[in-house]
């Protein structure tokens, strides 16, 4: 049986912006796929999971983003994080955010997204990001809970289109030093 011991967690670079298409489209696909129209997938992944996306992602300053392997496989999971792009009225200067934090179902119990997550909340601390936003599907509980447990709390909402769809996303936000589950 794999645990987490053997899971290794390291920092992306733009070497990964292929992997990270890869894996960003699969999770997507695994976790929200079921609910969009087959053209309205296809196009959102083309814009936000190929590798261009990502090669840009990769190269700015403000983001960083890491990587989960288990073993010498390949990816099973990322956390992207870096300046606030929500949209939030009066935003800080200052905001940090958790823009992305995945791990393909083969894997999930495992404790990567919290190995993740602590790395993330670490990483936006020392850039002095505060406070801290995340934004979750409104129906995505399990994710919900897992916010909550690092102190985020639901602000507000806004709609998060995929192709035609659009779904309706919590605003979750945290203050404050980082608080340990």
């Amino acid at each position: 049986m794999t645990d987490s011991l053997q899971a290794g967690l390291r920092r992306a670079t733009v070497d990964d912006a292929a992997r990270l298409a890869v894996l960003g489209a699969a999770a997507f696909t695994e976790t929200f796929g079921h609910l969009y129209p087959p053209e309205d997938l296809r196009g959102f992944l083309a814009a936000s999971h190929s590798e261009a996306a990502w090669g840009r992602a990769l190269e700015d300053p403000h983001r960083a983003v890491w990587i989960a392997s288990v073993g010498d496989a390949s990816p099973v999971g990322y956390l992207s994080v870096g300046a606030c792009k929500l949209p939030i009225e009066n935003l800080e200067p200052g905001a940090g955010e958790i823009h992305q934090l995945y791990v393909l179902a083969t894997h999930h119990n495992l404790r990567l997204g919290s190995r993740l997550m602590e790395i993330g909340l670490d990483w936006l601390q020392a850039q002095g990001r505060t406070p801290l936003y995340v934004g979750v599907w409104s129906d995505n509980v399990g994710a919900q809970r897992f916010y909550a447990r690092y102190g985020f709390e639901r602000i507000g909402e806004y709609g998060f289109p995929v192709g035609r769809t659009v779904d309706r996303e919590f605003i979750l936000r945290r203050e404050g030093p980082i608080q340990r589950s």
